[in-house]
């Protein structure tokens, strides 16, 4: 059937609606943008448009799969985060703007030296930083895209979300960046045993395992478990970042980590009693809610 594409797109938000898809209207209009590779000024211009039968059909298989809660961005593979694309698969978690906000914070150490105004590093110049647990590579890309004076390093467990980083970085023109594959710091032992950065910044895998299957059927159905899963307390990862990063950070050298809501106690508590970070500091997102803890590696004087 032909219909005028004003009309398709109401038929598209009122599936959407009716699947109980948040922003539906939104969606039903992106989806189409997508796949005609029109901006909205374009949508509009063709809102009177008649559209053949194929057209229509190739349009009803995108709402279908997002009226079953895949996410829109691994529909059109593509995520923007500060400002660039991003590739985006199953592989990998879809960036985030909570995720912006430990960037912009990471910048800012890297640049002033400060962190959201105050002195954070005593002069120590960052060159050499670790996204570790980097899934689709958007924080450390954006740090060597943003910051071209540091050399970045992006490690994953998972080979598939290595790919899809490699090739953001490619398509970022990000050449300062190289990537590593294993679990945590395992990468860096043996050949890359001595090998220090000056910062690690880390998304690690944060939610409570009992509470997965009460996330957003986008999340828990098609977000990568691996990512997600943060053990029984959703502290896991952080216990071993906690014990392992000091071996692997220049003195001086900062860490910082984007958390759950509710972990700013928990997080700040494991870095302070493993005896080796100062300036444990919590910070909050737009939503003021706890999103970032960030320290300062202790250096001999320090320990003293």
């Amino acid at each position: 059937m032909s219909l005028p594409l004003k009309e398709l797109i109401e038929i598209g938000k009122a599936q959407l609606k009716d699947a109980g898809i948040a922003d539906y209207a939104r969606d039903a209009k992106d989806l189409y943008c997508f796949m005609d590779k029109l901006d909205s000024l374009g949508l509009m211009m063709h809102w009177q448009d008649v559209l053949q039968d194929n057209t229509c059909e190739a349009y009803f298989e995108l709402i279908d799969r997002r009226a079953k809660g895949e996410p829109i961005q691994y529909i059109t593979g593509r995520q923007d985060f500060m400002g660039m694309p991003f590739i985006v698969n199953p592989s990998v978690l879809i960036p985030r703007q909570d995720t912006e906000t430990m960037v912009e914070d990471a910048l800012e150490i890297l640049n002033e030296g400060s962190l959201r105004g105050t002195e954070f590093t005593a002069g120590i110049k960052i060159k050499d930083v670790l996204d570790l647990c980097c899934g689709s590579g958007a924080i450390g890309i954006s740090i060597a895209k943003l910051c071209d004076k540091v050399k970045v390093t992006c490690s994953d467990l998972s080979r598939d979300a290595l790919a899809v980083a490699k090739e953001n970085a490619k398509l970022n023109k990000c050449k300062n960046v190289r990537f590593e594959e294993g679990d945590l710091f395992a990468p860096f032992r043996g050949k890359l045993s001595k090998k220090k950065f000056d910062m690690i910044i880390s998304n690690p895998p944060y939610i409570e395992s009992e509470v997965i299957p009460t996330l957003q059927r986008e999340v828990r159905e098609h977000e990568p478990m691996m990512a997600l899963d943060g053990g029984c307390d959703g502290l896991d990862f952080y216990r071993q970042i906690a014990t392992e990063a000091p071996g692997h950070l220049h003195k001086g050298g900062v860490l910082i980590m984007e958390i759950g809501y509710n972990q700013g106690e928990s997080v700040s508590k494991l870095l302070e009693e493993s005896g080796s970070f100062r300036k444990v500091t919590c910070l909050k997102d737009l939503a003021e809610k706890d999103r970032i803890v960030a320290a300062v590696l202790k250096d001999k004087k320090d320990k003293e």
